[in-house]
């Protein structure tokens, strides 16, 4: 990687380097900006996106993926993926994501193949490699995927300043990980507790929407007894006394179960069941 070169420069090269390819194309503003980078580097006729399709993608995801390929002019694929079939999914470790990827890699790449793809590419950036909470990336390595970002050392402002530069819709989207990342580590992921997920984000939604509360992040954390609705810090207060979030979240699937409605941190359950690991294992010793 020569210095003095831009990180559009870097991205551009490696996506010759690497040929005609297959791009894990989530609709995030990685992948997508991956894709963007294989068509301006060869074209859209030796760039394929393929879009898994399952129970853990949130509603509305697919419609805008799905556009912005076809403004892209790239063929663009959607493969039904069986997450739920793999008992390491379902069972919701720490690990969880491994098995994830395992079974959507395997679904994109075979399918590549199938449409003369060898390679297959992901949007994983310097700042996943650096998070130790992303078992994801060992699926990948051990199917040889590339990682075009990672390579060229983009992390996420990169990643989110050259999706600007180039008008990408996806350069300010906020991160929109699998409805799974939603349910507390050793709860079975099941359809319902993902159905009932993306139910209850969907109708939060357009509630904060009419009622002219405009929110970047939200989430609806299945927590086993109870749920957790996260949302923009500055926001809490405001959200908290609308009325409305109560049967929003019940009429979606939550109605046996209180809510809290508490600040948006990324990777809050990670960070959650690392604390209560550490705690548990200092209990031990004592």
């Amino acid at each position: 990687m020569k210095p003095e070169e831009t990180a559009e420069q870097r991205l551009l090269d490696r996506m010759r380097a690497i040929g005609p390819v297959a791009v894990a194309y989530s609709g995030g503003v990685d992948s997508a900006l991956v894709l963007a980078a294989a068509v301006r580097a060869l074209g859209p006729d030796r760039v394929l996106a393929v879009t898994a399709v399952s129970e853990s993608l949130a509603a509305g995801e697919l419609p805008r993926a799905r556009r912005l390929a076809d403004d892209l002019g790239v063929t663009h694929l959607t493969p039904r993926t069986s997450e739920l079939t793999r008992p390491g999914y379902r069972a919701n470790g720490t690990d969880r994501c491994y098995f994830c990827k395992s079974e959507v890699l395997d679904t994109i790449t075979a399918l590549a193949r199938d449409h003369g793809f060898d390679h297959v590419a992901t949007g994983t950036n310097a700042d996943d490699a650096r998070d130790p909470h992303r078992p994801g990336i060992r699926a990948g390595r051990e199917r040889g995927i590339h990682t075009p970002l990672l390579d060229t050392g983009l992390d996420k402002a990169d990643v989110r300043h050259l999706s600007r530069t180039w008008s990408l819709p996806t350069w300010n989207k906020p991160a929109t990980p699998c409805l799974a990342s939603r349910i507390r580590y050793g709860i079975e992921v099941t359809p319902h507790r993902l159905a009932r997920v993306d139910r209850s984000e969907t109708a939060v939604r357009a509630l904060l929407a009419d009622a002219g509360v405009h929110v970047t992040d939200l989430r609806v954390r299945d927590l086993g007894d109870a749920a957790r609705l996260e949302v923009d810090p500055p926001l809490v207060g405001r959200i908290a006394a609308l009325p409305e979030i109560a049967r929003a979240l019940a009429d979606a699937g939550f109605a046996e179960l209180p809510h809290r409605v508490e600040p948006f941190r990324s990777g809050r359950l990670n960070s959650e069941t690392a604390s209560a690991t550490s705690g548990a294992s200092k209990s031990d010793t004592r």
